[in-house]
């Protein structure tokens, strides 16, 4: 490895905080290596602008996972989602000293005490008796016809 191939791994690996993992993306032909497009870009900027504007109207229960390092995009976005999300079932997730890339970027450990939360949280979700669940959540896991027909607990009001 020459000087110039690691400072463009440390120009270009700001969602990676593995070197080894970096090198095998970037050797990768399947994975578009070029700087976005500018229309590209624009488009980006301009749909996180509209999701930023609307993030109250996120009501479906959710977890979000965060490295606290992350440059690529900052975890305040996350924090916001978190705050203003009018979901009653969410949970938020920082991981102080990690990157953007949680699980393929970071060493093994990091992997791991990520995968370990998400199976974590499945576990917790996966057990609850359904009169534990918020009544929001059953109402986006029922089918509309269901919610909706005549005589049914959420038709009435009830969950």
């Amino acid at each position: 490895m020459n000087v110039c191939d690691l400072l463009i791994c440390y120009q270009f690996s700001a969602s990676i905080n593995f070197i080894e993992t970096y090198l095998q993306i970037r050797n990768n032909k399947l994975i578009y290596q070029e700087k976005p497009r500018l229309k590209t870009a624009l488009e980006m900027l301009r749909t996180s602008i509209n999701l930023e504007d609307s993030l109250w109207e996120v009501t479906m229960p959710f977890f979000v996972l965060h490295g606290e390092a992350d440059i690529v995009t900052d975890p305040e976005v996350s924090r916001a989602l978190y705050e203003q999300a009018g979901s009653i079932d969410k949970t938020i997730k920082l991981y102080p000293g990690m990157w953007h890339d949680l699980t393929s970027g970071e060493p093994d450990h990091n992997v791991e005490i990520v995968f370990s939360d998400i199976v974590a949280l499945l576990d917790k979700r996966s057990n609850l008796d359904n009169s534990e669940l918020p009544r929001q959540f059953l109402a986006h896991r029922l089918p509309d016809i269901v919610r909706s027909a005549p005589g049914t607990p959420l038709a009435n009001g009830r969950a």
